[in-house]
């Protein structure tokens, strides 16, 4: 169970970005009792990853996806991140350009959980196998396609529901 909830944890941290719609503008309040649902984004996300343009995202696109993402995070280009590597584009609280305690700690906790082996760097195929699990995590109808809205719904689920 805690080896969930660090999975959990670091998928938030390494997709929140990423799943996030900076550029969405709020939707205006309704009289309405139930929200309605937003459309899956098709630019961003993990829609980035739609290479054919079909709406969904299968797990082939998704790891070309991840593997150009750990190459463009592999600065020194040596074949593995170190955790500055993996979060330097994570941004942090207010206008500090440090993490706070909170992000370190989430930080150092999902870096221990791609690092498998404990040698203090993060391979292709540690990455990639974190990444494989996020997807699966995503895919809550097992029929091996996500979109936003699939993924934003995983996110929301809490972990007695998983």
């Amino acid at each position: 169970m805690p080896r969930l909830s660090l999975l959990a944890t670091g998928f938030l941290l390494l997709a929140g970005p990423a799943l996030a719609a900076p550029g969405d503008a709020p939707a205006p309040q309704s009289t309405q009792s139930a929200p309605a649902p937003r459309p899956a984004r098709t630019d961003g996300g993990v829609m980035r990853y739609d290479a054919n343009k079909d709406g969904a995202v299968t797990l082939d696109e998704w790891k070309a996806g991840q593997q150009a993402r750990f190459k463009r995070l592999d600065t020194n280009g040596d074949g593995k991140l170190s955790p500055d590597e993996l979060f330097a584009r994570t941004p942090a609280a207010g206008n500090s350009v440090l993490p706070t305690d909170r992000q370190a700690g989430r930080q150092s906790s999902y870096f221990q959980l791609l690092d498998v082996d404990k040698d203090g760097s993060v391979t292709l195929t540690e990455f990639l196998a974190g990444s494989e699990r996020n997807f699966t995590r995503c895919d809550l109808d097992k029929n091996g396609r996500i979109d936003t809205a699939e993924c934003r719904q995983a996110l929301q689920r809490k972990p007695a529901d998983r």
